[in-house]
């Protein structure tokens, strides 16, 4: 499978949903993305493309936290079509996203997601920088990943995802 990764166009909308309620067997998520489009500054989303149709989606954006410091960005959602999961398309989306926050001077990006996934790409427990999602219960699954060391130093407390997240 011959894939490409890019920036997500206006004209995605559609097969980006499709995907993203696919992926994860409901369309919540995908009215996620849909409102975040909208409404997130900056929004960055990649899509993936395999034989002329996209077959994957990743967004970040903008989240609030404690102290001064470089901007900070959430990874939500990542998706890919079900029938071409584990094939590299979610790692390829995870990696040019982390590539275009530090390209755009984001220093910390949080994500709420598999223990086993994550680290792979330099996540590590946010908890062990003293940040938290929600409340503890949400611990073992929240990771962070300075993309500039030293971004996290002076800041920790909770962690906001932009307010479209909490209608999901």
């Amino acid at each position: 499978m011959e894939l490409t990764i890019r920036p997500e166009r206006a004209s995605d909308a559609s097969a980006v949903h499709t995907v993203v309620a696919a992926a994860f067997e409901r369309d919540d998520e995908a009215k996620l993305v849909d409102a975040l489009r909208g409404v997130a500054e900056p929004y960055i989303a990649f899509v993936a493309e395999a034989e002329g149709r996209v077959i994957g989606h990743i967004a970040f954006t903008p989240i609030t936290l404690g102290g001064d410091g470089p901007a900070a960005m959430g990874l939500a959602p990542v998706a890919v079509e079900p029938n071409t999961q584990n094939r590299g398309v979610g790692s390829a989306l995870v990696r040019a996203g982390l590539k275009a926050c530090a390209e755009r001077d984001v220093g910390l990006v949080f994500v709420l997601g598999h223990a086993e996934y994550y680290p792979r790409f330099g996540f590590r427990p946010a908890f062990d920088l003293g940040f938290h999602y929600r409340s503890s219960e949400f611990d073992p699954s929240f990771f962070v990943l300075e993309l500039s060391p030293g971004a996290a130093a002076g800041r920790s407390g909770f962690v906001r995802y932009h307010s479209a997240f909490e209608r999901v």
